[in-house]
């Protein structure tokens, strides 16, 4: 391996496996740091190379901005940059999920952290805002993509549609509204429609949650173990919210390996620490089966996202190669943006409104505009405001501030 190699091995590690400490909110603020770090501040990529990887990456299952990490470090590296971007972005969250898994089942609590992410949130949203901020300048070329984005926002709140019914609905307009017409364009380049067939070809069903107490299963198998994340991990479209079904139904409902407090208590893990929400599977692994299960229960979760980049990486160059299929492209890259402007506003609403007067958490809303400043006019890298931020969440813990 060339002196080159190594070097840029090491860029992705140290990139991504910082991205992974700092990566609170959520995957849009994942990929809001990532454009940041990627395209703005490093320029491995253009914006619209950018936009294509997430339009793919939004039609696929798994977790959005671990598979544009992915994707990224094949890119600059190759295949060893794919393995070695993937898994530094996520290790961070899996031991620090491994550490909280560990006190949980030596202590029967959870840490709290809730003063830390008071401060991070609406630093958070400030990050968010300015990646679409650009995103969207480059994904809205003309009106007719505006119309599209509109048109996909405004069904997908009418309807709660699921996000990839909404990114087909806005990539098939997109074709029929957009495609120049290029007689000499050969059938051959029909990507788009292999990557429509992955995104449809699970069907998913969100099960009821019961209030259950069921003791836990004792000597599960590990192979058992790891064929349900693998089979959870290669289905899951819409994030950590279906995540929530899948594990409800398996873990709880139907094979008893956890009590619904568990369960309850594995998706607060989730939630508090930061990289990919299903590090979640790493709490569950532990609590069923030590730290063999994490290790199998992580592996299997996110390996099929390994497996999806690895194949459609390279469709990717042809996607822009056919007016049909750049056209569809075009419009699923402008219907995702829609999607994180309606994923930031809900944040933005759950983060800064408050159930009685005064209505808005003043302090949060000054937080989420000093950090905009900094992030926008001054280029104030993103671990920066998140590390600053939980200061001040800390700080205002300690002067009795609750929100």
């Amino acid at each position: 391996m060339t002196n080159s190699a190594v070097s840029r091995l090491g860029e992705l590690a140290n990139l991504f496996f910082k991205l992974g400490v700092i990566g609170f909110g959520g995957p849009v603020a994942h990929i809001a740091m990532i454009e940041d770090e990627v395209v703005k501040q490093r320029q491995w990529l253009t914006r619209e190379n950018f936009l294509d990887l997430l339009g793919a990456t939004n039609l696929i299952p798994g977790p959005n901005s671990t598979e544009m990490a992915i994707h990224i470090g094949y890119i600059y590296a190759g295949w060893l940059g794919l393995i070695v971007s993937g898994v530094c972005f996520i290790l961070p969250a899996v031991i620090i999920t491994g550490g909280f898994a560990w006190v949980y089942v030596a202590y029967g609590t959870l840490p709290q952290v809730a003063p830390l992410l008071y401060g991070i949130k609406p630093a958070v949203l400030a990050i968010i805002i300015n990646a679409l901020w650009g995103l969207g300048k480059k994904a809205v070329k003309t009106r007719q993509l505006l119309v599209i984005a509109l048109a996909v926002a405004l069904l997908t709140l009418l309807f709660k549609l699921n996000e990839v019914i909404a990114l087909l609905i806005g990539g098939l307009l997109g074709m029929l509204w957009l495609h120049s017409g290029d007689k000499n364009d050969k059938p051959r380049n029909k990507a788009n429609f292999l990557i429509a067939s992955l995104s449809t070809g699970a069907t998913l069903k969100a099960l009821p949650v019961f209030a259950a107490s069921v003791a836990t299963v004792a000597n599960v198998s590990l192979w058992e173990l790891g064929w349900f994340f693998l089979k959870v991990g290669s289905v899951l479209f819409g994030g950590g919210y279906l995540l929530v079904a899948f594990l409800q139904g398996g873990l709880v409902e139907e094979y008893g390996w956890l009590t619904q407090q568990q369960l309850l208590d594995a998706i607060a893990i989730g939630q508090f620490t930061p990289g990919p929400v299903l590090s979640t599977a790493t709490f569950i692994g532990y609590i069923i089966a030590g730290i063999p299960g994490a290790i199998v229960a992580t592996i299997g979760i996110f390996l099929p996202s390994f497996v999806f980049v690895a194949a459609l990486n390279h469709l990717i160059p042809r996607l822009r190669a056919s007016s049909w299929t750049r056209a569809f492209l075009d419009a699923v890259n402008v219907s995702a943006v829609a999607l994180m402007v309606i994923t930031t506003l809900q944040l933005g609403a759950a983060t800064l409104i408050l159930p009685q007067a005064p209505f808005i958490d003043f302090l949060g809303l000054a937080i989420a505009i000093v950090s905009a400043i900094l992030v926008i006019r001054l280029g104030i890298n993103a671990a920066w405001l998140v590390f600053g931020s939980a200061l001040i969440g800390w700080g205002a813990s300690l002067l009795g501030y609750t929100r």
